[in-house]
């Protein structure tokens, strides 16, 4: 039996002043959305790999504790899409997608400079609602291998190096 559509609705933005990094996702998956959490499926590498590339000792374990390790690294963390229709958790599954308003995002926190797109979906989901910041003078956006276990042929050593370039200084 195939699984039925879910109406899925996004989490809040975790940002504040300081945030000059913006990762975007593209929907999180059914167990984020159940523990009203990003990235909480277990097999998920990206509390590692944020955990690796902010050069901290060790993966925070609660979430609180993991959104102000990244809000002490001026890095904010949403989702490129608002709301959308999806059976299960792949970002191949997901339809009727409305994307999040980034021109307003940006307004609201001008001090980002740098938006990182944890995978295709999340890219192409960005690229098709919000055209005009793609040449935007002054934002630097980055098209990044996901951290989804389903995308399991990049390594963890291979995440590291492709996501690096986000937190290189310009």
């Amino acid at each position: 039996m195939a699984n039925q559509n879910t109406h899925c609705v996004g989490l809040a933005p975790n940002v504040d002043e300081h945030a000059r990094i913006l990762i975007l996702g593209s929907m999180p998956g059914a167990a984020s959305l159940a523990a009203q959490e990003y990235y909480a499926h277990p097999a998920n590498r990206f509390w590692p790999l944020m955990t690796r590339l902010l050069c901290e000792v060790e993966t925070p374990s609660s979430y609180p504790e993991r959104l102000a390790m990244l809000l002490r690294h001026h890095v904010a963390l949403w989702d490129a899409i608002d709301v959308c229709d999806r059976a299960g958790s792949l970002d191949s599954d997901i339809r009727n997608a409305t994307a999040n308003d980034f021109t307003v995002f940006l307004k609201t926190w001008p001090k980002i400079r740098t938006i990182g797109l944890n995978g295709g979906k999340a890219y192409a989901t960005f690229e098709k609602a919000n055209r005009p910041l793609l040449t935007r003078p002054g934002l630097r956006i980055l098209k990044l291998p996901s951290t989804s276990p389903a995308n399991a042929r990049w390594r963890m050593d291979d995440l590291v190096a492709a996501w690096s370039d986000l937190f290189a200084p310009r």
